[in-house]
C-alpha cells in the first residue's frame, strides 16, 4: 500500500504485552498528525526468545518494504540496539524516548526518505480491539524482581494524573468502547494525588466508574498480588458488576522459597487469603516461571499443587529464560531448557483441567457478554463465547445462554 501524498500511513508492529500495543497507537497518532510515513516496531525483551523472535520479524518487513522507514523501540530494541541498528533501513528509539516526536523527526533527518512509502506486509496490526479500549495508567517499576528485565529498560515508576486517565476513559466511552482495561508495567502500584488525597488503583478504579457513569465494563490488566489495595479491588468487585469480576496475577510461582529467589514480595498464603476472601465470586488467572534457578522437582511441585488448589482459570506459563544484566542471570543451579518447557506442558494441562472444570458450571446459566468480532464475544471472566443461534453485531452488551463446550470455548445463544 502507497501512502497518498494529503495523507500519510504509518502502521505499526507491536510484540510482547498490552502495554506495548497500547503505546504503539499513541505513537502512531503523533506521527500521523506529524505527516511522518513508515513502521513503528515496539520489541519485546521479557525473554531471549521473545528478542529473537523481534529481530526476526523486523528483517522480514524490512526485505519486503524497502524504502520504508522502521522504527525500533520498546525494551528489546532499548536493550539490544546494535542487532536492531543493523536491519536495513531501522532506526533505533530508545524507551525513554518513544513517546518524544523530535526522536522521530530527528531520525530522519538528512536521510534519504520522504512522505512517499510503500508498505507490503500483511494488514494483522496487534492494536486494541473494536470492542476494548486498553488505557495507560502508569509505567515503569520500582520492585527488584531478580529475573526482570523490564525494569531496567522502563526506568522507575511514575503513575499519570487522574484527569489525564479520566479524560482518555471519558473519550473511549464516547467513542463506543464498551471496556475499559486499566494496564501499566505495574498497575496495581498506582498511585497519584487527587482532591488532595492519595489514589491507589483501588481508589482509581473506584472514582472512574463513579465518574462516568456509562462505563459498561471496566476491567484490569496484569497486578501484582502484593499490593495491599488488591484486597479493596476485590471488594468493588464484589459489589459493583460493571466492574469485570477477573483478576491476571502476575504470581510467576507458588513455592515460597522459589518467591523469596525472585525478589518478590507475596507468599502462597497470601494468595490463598485473595482467593478466599473472593469466596467463589471472582475467578483469577496466573503468570507462571518455570524453570527458575535452583527450582527443584519438589519446589516445581509446590507451584503445581497450588495451582490444583486454587484453580486458576487460566495460567500462562513460559520457561525462565536467562537475562544478562540481572540478579538471577548469575545465579547457581540453573535448569537445563528441556526440564522448563516440559515443566510448562505440566502446568498448562493442569490449568486446562481447571478451565474445563469451571466452564462444566458455566453450562446453562444466563451470562452478560460483549461481542467483539465474527460472533464471537467474552464474558465477565475473560472467557470466548461463540454465539450460535443468530448474528450480533460488534460492540453489543448482551445476554447469552450456555448450552455447550467446544475447544476451550463456550457456546450460547442470546437470550430472550
Amino acid at each position: 500500500m502507497q501512502a497518498e501524498n494529503d495523507k500519510n500511513y504509518v502502521k505499526t508492529l507491536s510484540f510482547g504485552c498490552r502495554l506495548n500495543a497500547l503505546e504503539s497507537e499513541k505513537i502512531k497518532n503523533m506521527l500521523v498528525a506529524h505527516g511522518l510515513c513508515g513502521v513503528i516496531a515496539n520489541t519485546c525483551s521479557v525473554t531471549a526468545e521473545a528478542e529473537r523472535q523481534c529481530g526476526q520479524a523486523l528483517r522480514k518487513i524490512a526485505r519486503e518494504n524497502p524504502n520504508t522507514p522502521i522504527f525500533a523501540t520498546g525494551c528489546g530494541a532499548t536493550r539490544n540496539p546494535e542487532m536492531f541498528a543493523k536491519i536495513p533501513d531501522t532506526f533505533v528509539i530508545h524507551n525513554r524516548d518513544k513517546m518524544k516526536l523530535e526522536a522521530y523527526i530527528n531520525a530522519l533527518r538528512g536521510t534519504k526518505y520522504d512522505k512517499a512509502c510503500i508498505l507490503k506486509f500483511d494488514d494483522d496490526e496487534k492494536g486494541v480491539t473494536l470492542s476494548k479500549k486498553f488505557v495507560q495508567i502508569q509505567n515503569g517499576c520500582n520492585h527488584k524482581c531478580t529475573y526482570c528485565i523490564t525494569r531496567l529498560l522502563r526506568g522507575p515508576a511514575i503513575s499519570f494524573d487522574y484527569p489525564t486517565i479520566l479524560n482518555e476513559v471519558r473519550e473511549a466511552t464516547q467513542n463506543g468502547f464498551y471496556e475499559i482495561v486499566l494496564t501499566g508495567v505495574d498497575a496495581a502500584s498506582y498511585i497519584s494525588k487527587h482532591n488532595e488525597k492519595n489514589l491507589l488503583i483501588s481508589g482509581l478504579c473506584e472514582q472512574l466508574l463513579k465518574d462516568i457513569p456509562n462505563i459498561a465494563r471496566l476491567r484490569l490488566s496484569s497486578v501484582d498480588p502484593a499490593v495491599p489495595a488488591i484486597r479493596d479491588i476485590i471488594k468493588i468487585m464484589k459489589t459493583e458488576p460493571r466492574f469485570m469480576p477477573h483478576l491476571h496475577l502476575s504470581m510467576q510461582s507458588g513455592s515460597d522459597s522459589i518467591l523469596k529467589q525472585m525478589g518478590r514480595r507475596h507468599t502462597a498464603d497470601m494468595v490463598r487469603q485473595l482467593v478466599a476472601e473472593a469466596d467463589g465470586e471472582i475467578t483469577f488467572s496466573w503468570d507462571i516461571i518455570c524453570g527458575f534457578p535452583g527450582e527443584t522437582e519438589e519446589l516445581f511441585n509446590e507451584t503445581l499443587n497450588l495451582v490444583r488448589e486454587l484453580k486458576p482459570i487460566k495460567v500462562h506459563a513460559f520457561p525462565y529464560s536467562i537475562r544478562p544484566g540481572t540478579v538471577a542471570a548469575e545465579m547457581p543451579n540453573q535448569v537445563d531448557r528441556g526440564i522448563s518447557k516440559q515443566r510448562v506442558r505440566i502446568i498448562t494441562k493442569a490449568a486446562d483441567e481447571n478451565m474445563r472444570e469451571f466452564m462444566k458450571t458455566q453450562l446453562g446459566k444466563t451470562v452478560q457478554v460483549l461481542v467483539e468480532s465474527n460472533n464471537m464475544a467474552r464474558t465477565p471472566d475473560d472467557i470466548p463465547v461463540r454465539i450460535a443461534n443468530i448474528t450480533i453485531p460488534e460492540r453489543t452488551i448482551c445476554n447469552v445462554k450456555i448450552t455447550d463446550i467446544n475447544d476451550n470455548v463456550l457456546v450460547g445463544t442470546v437470550a430472550k
